[in-house]
């Protein structure tokens, strides 16, 4: 049975959500439909350019994205925090950014208001600081543009989505791990791209290209010169080991060393291509061991991510907490959770 939308998000539990939307009508998203021969291949810079508007609008980071042929994923940390501290003009002036609003715009500006404009924008406020850490309101500015662009490009009326798009509630490290890498992958086990590097489009490119920029020089000023391409990407989520020293940079960092994190990637990614089951490495298992994930079963949850975990993803005891915040006894995921997560 489908569940509403404040059933499947609930930021007591986790910030974490894996999103995904699909087109329909083999209306491609991006590269080449094999029967019209058409590609798309352009509407990939389409939705990473939008990400990167909305991220620095919404109170939402990207940890990981993957522009497919007829889908995207998307991993997103809620940032509620960040919200909560926003000004009201900090927040209007965000909701200007979306919306064609008046009063939003005039308190962005600085204007005055006058007594029923400020009646207004009292009652406003809280809904708009709302909606901007709103996992429903940031995949409908990514998704109506596309669709209204799209449609206007195939000289077409109606659906160019699905009716919703899926999420999964990522309510542990273990479930995070494995969903960041499954998505990072996807363009290898489509067999789209043989190497990390070669996967376009994907956050893990991104990472890696930025990685490489920051290896190259250590000047700011010449390494924005140097990065600066006609793609706009967006900005992603850090790992532990790349934020600064602040109590909100600590907090909201991603569990892992960006190095770790490459090298079971990388390890995973060639282990899928290849068709083979593998040892895991060395280097590699005690990261699979920390964050309590069975390492013989690590490829298979990789693989089946996104099948068999259903509306919530974690270790055994995470989701009977959330099967009872739900008042229910039972969910489809238990058993592969069981399979992967020690």
């Amino acid at each position: 049975m489908t569940r509403a939308r404040k059933d499947l998000i609930h930021l007591d539990t986790t910030p974490y959500y894996h999103c995904i939307s699909r087109c329909v009508r083999r209306a491609f998203l991006c590269g080449s439909d094999k029967f019209t021969k058409k590609s798309f291949d352009h509407r990939k810079r389409w939705l990473v350019s939008r990400l990167a508007e909305l991220a620095e609008i919404f109170a939402i980071e990207i940890c990981a994205y993957a522009v497919m042929s007829n889908h995207y994923h998307l991993v997103l940390r809620v940032d509620t925090d960040h919200a909560a501290n926003w000004s009201t003009q900090e927040v209007a002036l965000r909701w200007s950014r979306l919306y064609n609003n008046v009063i939003a715009k005039k308190v962005a500006d600085g204007d005055s208001l006058n007594s029923e404009e400020k009646a207004i924008l009292k009652t406003a406020i809280p809904i708009w600081r709302a909606r901007l850490q709103d996992i429903s309101w940031f995949m409908r500015n990514i998704n109506e543009p596309l669709a209204r662009t799209a449609n206007e490009e195939d000289k077409c009326k109606g659906r160019f989505w699905e009716g919703r798009f899926k999420c999964q509630a990522l309510i542990d490290d273990a479930a995070l791990l494995t969903c960041l890498t499954y998505v990072d992958l996807n363009p290898i086990r489509a067999g789209i791209a043989n190497t990390l590097q070669q996967s376009e489009f994907t956050s893990i490119q991104q990472r890696i290209n930025m990685f490489r920029e920051k290896q190259r020089t250590t000047n700011l000023e010449q390494r924005k010169r140097e990065t600066t391409t006609e793609t706009v990407v967006p900005r992603l989520a850090a790992f532990s080991d790349e934020q600064t020293k602040s109590r909100h940079a600590a907090k909201t960092s991603l569990p892992i060393e960006f190095a770790s994190y490459l090298a079971l990637i990388d390890w995973t990614g060639r282990a899928i291509r290849h068709d083979k089951k593998g040892a895991i490495p060395n280097d590699v298992a005690p990261i699979l061991v920390e964050l309590g994930i069975e390492t013989t079963q690590w490829l298979s949850g990789v693989r089946q991510f996104n099948k068999r975990f259903f509306s919530v993803a974690g270790r055994i005891e995470a989701l009977q907490e959330w099967c009872e915040r739900l008042q229910q006894s039972w969910l489809k995921s238990f058993s592969f959770s069981r399979q992967i997560f020690q």
